[in-house]
C-alpha cells in the first residue's frame, strides 16, 4: 500500500495550532486517500445523504465524537451550511481535530459566509511530488512522471489510456465550476482552460486570450479567477524592485499537472525541450509544498534574461532557482544580471540528474547545484 507520510505529518503539525485543517486540491488528486490514512478517525463523505442527515444537528453530532478525537469531512461544501458547522466545531469543540476537504479553496463557495479567519490552517495538495514518486510510489523514471502527470490513477497506470483526462475535464466542469461558480458557458470556459494549459509557464496577455477564446476581457479575468481558486492554474507575478528594464506586471500561469499539458498538446512522446519545460512544473510543485504563495515569483527583463523562480525570504534576501534537466546546460548570465540589483540571497540550480549536491564559485558568484529539494526545505522556509 502506498503511504504519504509527508502530507500526514503536515496535517498533524497543522492540528497543533488549529483544530480545523482545510485540505485543498483538484479532483482525484488523492485527498480522500490521504484522509483515510489518518489514525483513529471518524470519516464522513458529505456527498452522501446519510452524512448530510447526521450533520443536521452539529452540536449533538460533535457531542458524540468527544472520544474519537479526529473527524474527516470529505467534500464538505456539499453540506447545507458548512461554514456554521466548522465555526461551531472550532469554538465549542476545539478538542476535536477536523480535516475538511474540497477541490477548491474554502472561499470558493457562497456557503462559506465566514472564512473562519484564525480558526483554520490551509494545506494545498499538489499532484504527487517527484520525491514522493521515488520514495513512496517506487517510480524512478522521470519521463513517466512528466508524461502521465501526478494524479495517482494515471501515474500508477501502465496502459496509457487517455480517457481519464477527458473524463476529468467533464467532471471538473460539472462538479466544481458549475456548482461553485455558476458558469454556464461550458464551451467558452473549457476553450480558455485548454489555451491556458497549452501556454502553461509562458507570459499571459489577457487581451490575446480574449481574442483566442472568443470571450470578453472581463469574462476572461473572471474565469481565470475561478480557475485559480479551483486550483487548476497557478499565477506567478514578476519580481521587481523598480528597475526600468524589469518586467513588472505581466504574469505567468502554470497548469496544475504535467499530464494534462501533455494531453492538451497531443504529445505522443517527450522531446528533450519538453522534458526541461515540464521539469520546471515539478519544481514549482515542490516549492509550493514548502513555501507560502506570496513569496514565489519569477524574474525577467526586457532583454529576455529570465530566472525561473524567485523565493523571497526575510528582509532583503531573495533566493533564486533555475531548473535544468541537464545541469551542464546551466548559464549564470541572467543570475549575474539579477544579482547586480539584488545581491543578498542564495543561488540554486535544481536538476533530477544530481545525486549529491555541490557548489560552484565563479567570479565571486556561488551556485549550489541540488537534486533533492527536501534537503534544502529548512533553508527555504
Amino acid at each position: 500500500m502506498v503511504t504519504r507520510p509527508f502530507w500526514i505529518d503536515r496535517i498533524k503539525k497543522a492540528w497543533e495550532t488549529r483544530s480545523i485543517v482545510w485540505l485543498s486540491g483538484v479532483r482525484r488528486v488523492g485527498k480522500t486517500t490521504i484522509a483515510k490514512m489518518l489514525p483513529a478517525i471518524e470519516y464522513l463523505n458529505c456527498d452522501l445523504p446519510s452524512s448530510q442527515r447526521r450533520m443536521e444537528d452539529p452540536e449533538s453530532f460533535f457531542n458524540g465524537l468527544k472520544n474519537v478525537g479526529h473527524l474527516v469531512l470529505d467534500e464538505i461544501h456539499q453540506l447545507e451550511d458548512p461554514s456554521s458547522i466548522l465555526k461551531i466545531a472550532a469554538d465549542e469543540f476545539p478538542e476535536i481535530k477536523i480535516l475538511a476537504t474540497g477541490s477548491s479553496t474554502l472561499e470558493a463557495t457562497k456557503k462559506f459566509r465566514d472564512a473562519l479567519t484564525g480558526r483554520k490552517h490551509v494545506i494545498y495538495l499538489p499532484p504527487v511530488l517527484w520525491n514522493e514518486c521515488q520514495q513512496q510510489f517506487d517510480i524512478h523514471n522521470l519521463d513517466h512522471r512528466l508524461f502521465f502527470g501526478g494524479l495517482p490513477e494515471p501515474l500508477l497506470s501502465r496502459s496509457g489510456d487517455l480517457s481519464f483526462f477527458s473524463e476529468w475535464f467533464d467532471s471538473y466542469y460539472a462538479r466544481d465550476i458549475q456548482e461553485l461558480f455558476n458558469v454556464r458557458n461550458r464551451s467558452g470556459f473549457l476553450k480558455l482552460m485548454h489555451l491556458l494549459f497549452r501556454s502553461s509557464g509562458n507570459l499571459i496577455d489577457y487581451t490575446n486570450l480574449s481574442k483566442l477564446s472568443g470571450l470578453s476581457r472581463p469574462t476572461v479575468l473572471s474565469y481565470l479567477e475561478a480557475l485559480r481558486v479551483a486550483n487548476v492554474v497557478f499565477p506567478l507575478t514578476p519580481f521587481h524592485g523598480g528597475g526600468r528594464r524589469e518586467l513588472t506586471q505581466q504574469p505567468k500561469y502554470y497548469c496544475f499537472d504535467t499530464g494534462f499539458i501533455r494531453f492538451v498538446k497531443g504529445w505522443n512522446e517527450l522531446r528533450e525541450e519538453d522534458r526541461g519545460f515540464l521539469w520546471e512544473h515539478l519544481v514549482l510543485d515542490m516549492i509550493r509544498a514548502y513555501i507560502p504563495y506570496p513569496r514565489i515569483f519569477f524574474w525577467r527583463d526586457k532583454s529576455n534574461r529570465e530566472i525561473d523562480f524567485i523565493i523571497k525570504r526575510s528582509g532583503e534576501e531573495v533566493d533564486l532557482m533555475e531548473c535544468k534537466i541537464n545541469p551542464d546546460h546551466f548559464s549564470d548570465h541572467a543570475v549575474k544580471v539579477f544579482r547586480e540589483s539584488y545581491p543578498r540571497g542564495s543561488n540554486y540550480c535544481i536538476s533530477p540528474s544530481i545525486t549529491k549536491s555541490y557548489s560552484h564559485n565563479k567570479d565571486g558568484l556561488l551556485i549550489t547545484f541540488i537534486g533533492d529539494f527536501q534537503e534544502y526545505s529548512n533553508i527555504l522556509i
